[in-house]
């Protein structure tokens, strides 16, 4: 038994690095300065694979707690070897300064073969100016 969970802590972990490469995003960091109530980020989703991928993004905050964001557009489906921009625009909620997760999010297509989600996040954080 010892040794079938071995193997199977193995091939986990042999497996999250493929997992993850699902999809990319870019900028993974960033610092933004705004004069409103809101910051806005723009983030670039990639899917580097030869077939068609489900994308959703989310925006959390530190604890992994979900922001009421707006994210144009929140889902949609990206093309093989293929890249589009997303804005998201996140709102201060009265604090000076806001830190949060912006998540890419591949979702399997029903009736696939994998059906692992993968999700790769980067960090931003907005200072409001007054």
């Amino acid at each position: 038994m010892t040794l079938f969970r071995t193997l199977a802590t193995t091939l986990a972990v042999g497996l999250i690095p493929a997992a993850a490469a699902a999809q990319s995003m870019s900028p993974m960091r960033g610092e933004v300065n705004s004069f409103t109530d809101v910051f806005a980020v723009r983030v670039f989703p990639a899917n580097p694979y030869d077939q068609k991928i489900k994308i959703e993004i989310h925006v959390y905050d530190q604890d992994f707690q979900p922001v009421d964001a707006r994210i144009l557009p929140a889902a949609f489906q990206l093309g093989a070897q293929a890249s589009r921009p997303v804005l998201v625009v996140v709102p201060f909620g009265g604090a000076a300064e806001r830190k949060v997760r912006i998540c890419t999010e591949s979702i399997p297509f029903p009736n696939q073969q994998t059906q692992i989600r993968a999700q790769i996040c980067g960090k931003f954080f907005g200072h409001r100016k007054s």
